[in-house]
């Protein structure tokens, strides 16, 4: 009797399957159904004989629009329009289908094992309801129409295959229904490459919550694009072997809350398929919405996308919180060392908005990376990197064999005008924002504690607005290997000490620091061979912990030299300045995390002797012991 239920519920899928002519890809769907149907067949179900299997056919053939049932499962035809209600009950199943689609359906029915069947001839989209809960079951459905399935209260566990398997490859709205929780999860054996698989794109919507643990592969799969829906309730990836959501296509973020942890590899991977359509981007969009990751695994990423990462606030201003703490890896396949980042784009990344607050902890991590270009336009953006330098083998000394950490690094061109951006990195060549490009600073505040340079750019670098602190402990705190331009702004860097600078351009191959403009501080000096057309001034001495007023005009800039830093502090504006130390600060608008102040009353202090000052390092006149503090 179990040959003859999962042989009709084998016969009805498959066959179906096949005159579907559903969209092509690389998953054989039919492998799970065969799983899920013949995986506990014994040798005696072997040797059953032909007549058998052609009864087992008859009488499913007299009951094609129900479906076959068993003992414990039942298919109804019921009044309603277009929809089917599949109610879980332990090992059994029960199933209603309203009259007006019933003639469209093909309902397999295996204890908890549900297969329905769209006919090409179908012309309403159906609706899915399913409720209650079963630890050994399964929801399957294919067709050439777009359809919406409710989760309404469902707990399913399949043991040797996917919860739900929709190789229906149009459009599947996926509702969490207001007020519920439902829970999936797969077997750890199966052909499933998650346990939520879907063959066309998934909208989420509805207020619900929804609990995905992969234990085969993925949490969820999708061959075309994702879509979280303003609507959208609560999303939680409890755990996957592999990824928490595999995406071909790209994936799109408008709203709702999705929590990933304890997944083998990244928290969200889209894949660019080149197949040249539309929305093949392989791009990952977050325009609202809250996503929250820890991710552990060696090399992994909360976000991997091989197109371009857009974070904007078209929908909602997006709140995102990413935490990797895996380590570095070698990858023979690609002969290169990889590391863990908490967003990486293969492509372009564009940030307008959000707040961000991204930790790296393992060797080589990263917060922010593309292999393309990065352009921040706003935002709040906090980075964290605790990792030391990664490297393979004993090749310390051979760039390809390591990877260092970084706040903030891209492989093309940095632009940065607007937002406020926090970076620090402690860990051994740790450094701040790199570009292996050009990096240019219009707008936005920017604040650097980094181990190795603040900023650091291949090319050319210029600053011609904004507010930006860089600090390097252990080199400079501002560091272009082309030409460096200070044209406007706020800049206030710290570099270590000799040989390091606060400015540093590459003199040795040709380039120079050009200032022009702006409002400069810097501690560690500048370097030589500047070309400063905007007069520069060096103070006589600088203290240590101690707060000073720049005053120019009408403005006054406060700041607080750090605990350790260069020799010599140099200061110049656009009009001749005046500098005070062991000042009292009131008021004003603090800015780069407490060590500077804009629009503030001082009082008290003592001037400082200025002299004027054309480049170089400044031999003795490191920072003395502090002096009154605020």
């Amino acid at each position: 009797m179990k040959y003859f239920k999962y042989l009709t519920f084998m016969i009805l899928a498959v066959a179906a399957m096949t005159c579907v002519g559903c969209e092509d890809d690389d998953t054989d769907f039919s492998d799970i159904i065969n799983k899920e149907v013949v995986g506990e067949d014994t040798a005696e179900d072997e040797d059953s004989s032909s007549d058998e299997k052609k009864n087992s056919e008859n009488e499913q053939g007299s009951d094609d629009e129900q479906g076959s049932d068993d003992s414990e499962s039942s298919t109804t035809v019921i009044d309603g329009t277009a929809e089917v209600k599949i109610v879980y009950n332990g090992s059994s199943a029960d199933v209603s289908i309203t009259e007006d689609v019933a003639d469209y359906l093909t309902v397999s029915v295996s204890g908890a094992d549900v297969s329905i069947i769209q006919s090409s001839s179908l012309a309403d989209e159906v609706t899915y309801i399913l409720r209650g809960s079963s630890t050994d079951g399964m929801f399957y459905m294919d067709g050439e129409l777009k359809a919406t399935v409710v989760l309404n209260g469902l707990t399913l566990t399949n043991s040797d295959g996917p919860a739900i398997a929709i190789d229906n490859g149009k459009r599947i709205a996926v509702v969490l229904a207001d007020g519920t929780t439902n829970t999936l999860k797969d077997g750890s054996s199966g052909s499933q490459k998650a346990c939520f698989m879907v063959n066309g794109h998934t909208e989420f919507e509805g207020s619900g919550t929804l609990n995905l643990t992969g234990n085969l592969k993925h949490a969820f799969w999708g061959d075309e694009y994702v879509q979280f829906k303003k609507s959208m309730g609560t999303i939680n990836v409890q755990g996957a072997v592999k990824d928490g959501f595999n995406v071909n296509q790209y994936v799109e973020m408008n709203g709702g809350t999705v929590t990933i942890k304890n997944v083998g590899d990244d928290g969200i991977q889209i894949t660019l398929e080149g197949d040249g359509s539309e929305e093949d981007t392989g791009a990952m969009s977050i325009h609202g919405g809250t996503l929250n990751m820890t991710i552990t695994a060696t090399a992994a990423k909360g976000i991997k996308a091989e197109g371009d990462v857009v974070i904007d606030e078209e929908k909602s201003i997006p709140q995102i919180t990413i935490t990797t703490s895996g380590g570095g890896e070698w990858d023979s396949d690609d002969s290169e060392t990889k590391a863990s980042s908490c967003i990486k784009a293969d492509g372009n990344m564009t940030i307008s908005a959000g707040t961000l607050t991204l930790t790296s902890t393992g060797a080589g991590g990263k917060g922010l990376s593309a292999d393309g270009t990065i352009d921040i336009a706003g935002g709040d953006i906090t980075v964290k990197t605790s990792g030391s330098q990664y490297v393979y083998g004993n090749n310390r000394n051979n760039s390809d064999y390591t990877s260092s950490p970084k706040g903030i690094k891209a492989d093309g061109n940095i632009t940065i005008s607007g937002g406020s951006t926090s970076v620090t990195t402690t860990g051994t060549n740790g450094e701040g924002i790199e570009s292996k490009g050009v990096m240019n600073i219009t707008g936005g505040e920017i604040t650097v504690n980094s181990y190795d340079d603040g900023l650091n750019s291949k090319g050319d670098m210029t600053i011609s607005g904004g507010s930006v602190y860089a600090h390097a402990s252990n080199n400079d705190g501002i560091d272009a290997n082309g030409n460096c331009y200070i044209k406007g702004g706020l800049v206030f860097a710290v570099g270590a000490s000799q040989p390091e600078v606060a400015i540093d351009a590459n003199t040795e191959g040709g380039k120079k620091l050009y200032v022009t403009g702006g409002t400069l501080v810097a501690i560690g000096g500048l370097e030589s061979g500047s070309s400063l057309t905007q007069t520069c001034y060096a103070a006589s001495s600088w203290n240590k912990n101690t707060w000073y007023a720049l005053t120019y005009g009408s403005t006054t800039f406060a700041f607080k030299t750090p605990s350790s830093g260069g020799n010599g502090l140099v200061v110049s504006a656009s009009s001749t300045p005046t500098l005070k130390s062991g000042v009292t600060v009131s008021g004003g608008t603090s800015i780069f995390d407490g060590m500077g102040t804009t629009g503030a009353t001082v009082s008290g202090g003592s001037s400082i002797s200025l002299s004027q000052y054309s480049g170089g390092n400044m031999g003795g006149m490191g920072g003395g012991p502090g002096g009154r503090g605020w």
